[in-house]
């Protein structure tokens, strides 16, 4: 076992200060809670409404306030998004306390609750707009293509714990929903454009126009990056060399609402991406004798189709109706050329890691307000998860899931909300069923403090890749023509059996025989809002303690392929989230501590250190100590400053840690506005996260932005 252990998590002294603030207001101790209402992070409308409790949809799929919800979510507005100026999507997790951000492959963000699987995000769940964003077949995020220009954020909910009752089974740890804009809010035309070092350029414009019973949008956006600035030649005495692995992708997307008759609602959107991802040659290894002629980059084509519809007609019920369809379409080929005989010619051939996948899904959703204190929302859901690919495969194939979900929010008495909800699945890649149960009970101390006990399971099936693997190349245009034999032939474990030479680092294959992952969580929370003069304070505070067993670890790549439920983890923390809105000033400060203790529990007869190395792998995401703070300021003027700072300490490559500034003006006249800012990311310390070829040249990175609206 390794250990991780430092002092006791306490989180008495820390309650005992949050309840030492004075609330404004009392709840009436005759009567219930009034419906709160108002979003984090909206600093519109009067002072009254300004401090009105935030409320939330993504926890239980019920809009709820944060009082009630029953766990811990944060809710990052999209004004927040943009007043920071981040330039990538991923980074905005940095505000989320225990969430953590890096690069694997280079330039691909991986974004990690807890830090476990840092390569592959699999036990996270992520939406926009309601509708699922990971791959199928991987169950991973390509956050680079995430079809969401960062000028439409309405808000990010996140709801750090297991979700799997509301979301299913890669909710494992915690969920992410993306909800933009609606095209009804965002009528006119802009464009914003935003470029500096390190080859980033990010373009977006819109239009949209509102009529009586129908809005629409219409969008552009391209994202350009070089990437890091240098790897290590290990063949060449780990001498500095360039890296080729940024990207340039284009992507269009349609967001329209109508109202055909009261009570009726039908939102349509649709979305095309189209773009180039690099990838160098040295950096998919030396192994592979990869030429750099042609470029082993990878194209990407994928598409989205999402219909919802709405139903208010009747007095106690909302229906909901939602279907969408997605595809992810990726060619990849180089020229590999491997010497075989010695003093001959190597063996020249084109190989490919092409692969799509499909991605077909129903839901229905019917919320219920039976009265005042009692609310249930149910549904049923079916998706269909496809794949085909020769190289990762051999073939084509499915994966179908269905659920049946619910969450019942009670009131008893005035100081006290229950929330019980679970969702059941049957997935045919185990052809098994499964459940996953969570129960919340919410203290009111007053209208605007609460404690939460919180108590959920959950679990998260194999993916595809993960359990029907079956990774090798296929040759073709081989050369020179004494190897001709080898056109198509599939270089797996019966083309090495039959070959002099040993290809066996060409292929691997799954085993078969996983099964589910399974977590145990217990949640202590609190959540006051309170008025500080004409201010407004929030604070959250979470302490956890999870059980995750049966975890699949190991390596995922074609020399070792090697998975198993090998690996059990405790792990307990604590996680502090505090923001201050004084109207012109709002800070925000998040922190989370994480005591992780991992234990091989496989009986496989893996050498030791081998295990040590599994268990090294699955938690090189997790860091003891992670938080941000941030600092934005409006002047007279239409001026604007945004400070933040983001660290994560214990990598096991070194800490993280990273400052960005801000200044923005903005000019409104009588029919546009438009607005200028200048961003500056510097790195405090130049330690590759993950990878040691994620390199900078300069610590100090710039960046100017400018926006027109009218």
């Amino acid at each position: 076992m390794t250990t991780r252990r430092g002092s006791e998590v306490s989180v008495i002294a820390t309650m005992m200060v949050v309840f030492s603030l004075p609330p404004v207001a009392r709840a009436d101790e005759s009567s219930v809670p009034p419906p709160w209402l108002g979003l984090e992070g909206d600093t519109g409308g009067t002072s009254e409404e300004r401090y009105s409790v935030p409320e939330v949809l993504t926890t239980a799929r019920l809009r709820q306030p944060k009082a009630r919800v029953p766990g811990t979510t944060t809710v990052i507005s999209g004004e927040t998004v943009r007043d920071l100026g981040f330039t990538a999507l991923a980074d905005v997790f940095r505000l989320v306390p225990g969430m953590t951000v890096a690069a694997v492959g280079s330039n691909q963000p991986v974004v990690s609750y807890h830090g476990t699987v840092a390569y592959e995000q699999r036990r996270l769940q992520v939406l926009i707009d309601g509708r699922t964003a990971y791959q199928p077949s991987l169950a991973d995020v390509d956050w680079n293509t995430m079809p969401v220009p960062m000028q439409l954020i309405d808000r990010i909910e996140i709801s750090r714990g297991p979700n799997s009752a509301a979301y299913g089974n890669n909710a494992f740890l915690a969920s992410i929903n993306i909800i933009t804009l609606s095209p009804e809010n965002t009528a006119g035309t802009a464009f914003h454009a935003q470029g500096g070092d390190l080859g980033i350029r990010n373009y977006t414009a819109y239009h949209g126009r509102n009529h009586d019973d129908y809005s629409w949008r219409v969008t552009w956006q391209r994202r350009e990056s070089d990437g890091f600035d240098y790897q290590f030649d290990s063949t060449d005495n780990f001498r500095e060399v360039a890296i080729r692995d940024g990207f340039e992708f284009n992507q269009f997307y349609y967001d329209g609402i109508v109202h055909p008759s009261p009570g009726h609602s039908l939102e349509l959107r649709a979305g095309v991406t189209d773009g180039v991802d690099q990838d160098d040659p040295l950096k998919m290894g030396e192994d592979f004798y990869v030429q750099d002629d042609p470029e082993p980059d990878e194209d990407v084509r994928d598409y989205f189709l999402q219909a919802s519809y709405d139903y208010t007609g009747f007095d106690s019920h909302l229906l909901e109706f939602q279907t969408s369809v997605q595809s992810y379409d990726r060619h990849k080929n180089w020229i590999s050329c491997v010497p075989i005989v010695a003093g001959q010619p190597p063996v020249c051939a084109r190989f490919n890691e092409d692969f799509q996948q499909q991605r077909l899904e129903f839901e229905l959703q019917d919320t219920w307000s039976l009265n005042p204190d009692l609310r249930l929302v149910s549904g049923l859901g079916y998706r269909e998860d496809g794949y085909e690919s020769e190289t990762f495969f051999n073939g084509s194939g499915s994966i179908y899931q269905s659920r049946i979900f619910g969450n019942l929010e009670y009131t008893p008495i005035h100081w006290l909300t229950l929330n019980a909800g679970a969702n059941w699945e049957h997935t045919s890649l185990l052809d098994d069923n499964f459940l996953s149960p969570r129960l919340a009970a919410n203290f009111h101390l007053t209208e605007n403090q609460t404690v939460r006990l919180v108590y959920s399971r959950a679990v998260r099936t194999p993916d595809a890749l993960e359990q029907r693997a079956d990774w090798a190349y296929t040759p073709q245009d081989v050369s020179p023509a004494a190897y001709a034999g080898l056109e198509g032939e599939r270089i797996d474990a019966e083309f090495d059996a039959q070959s002099p030479v040993d290809f066996s680092d060409f292929y691997n294959q799954a085993g078969g025989d996983l099964e589910e992952e399974r977590i145990t969580s217990r949640e202590i929370s609190y959540y006051g809002q309170f008025r500080l003069g004409q201010g407004i304070l929030s604070t959250e505070v979470r302490y956890f303690y999870d059980e995750l067993r049966d975890l699949v670890a190991g390596v995922i790549n074609v020399e070792d392929f090697d998975l198993g439920n090998r690996v059990a983890i405790d792990q307990q923390g604590i996680e502090l989230e505090t923001a201050l809105d004084l109207g012109n000033t709002r800070l925000r400060l998040s922190y989370g501590y994480l005591d992780q203790d991992s234990e091989y529990t496989a009986n496989d007869g893996i050498p030791v250190d081998e295990q040590q190395d599994i268990l090294a792998l699955e938690s090189r995401l997790s860091v003891r100590h992670s938080g941000s703070l941030s600092w934005i300021q409006r002047y007279p003027g239409d001026w604007n400053t945004a400070v933040a700072w983001y660290v994560a300490d214990e990598f096991r490559s070194g800490p993280y840690q990273r400052a960005d500034f801000r200044l923005a003006k903005t000019v409104h006249g009588t029919n546009l506005s438009y607005d200028v800012a200048l961003i500056m990311q510097h790195y405090l310390n130049d330690n590759p996260v993950l990878s040691r070829d994620n390199n900078y040249k300069d610590r100090n990175q710039f960046f100017l932005e400018a926006g027109v609206r009218f």
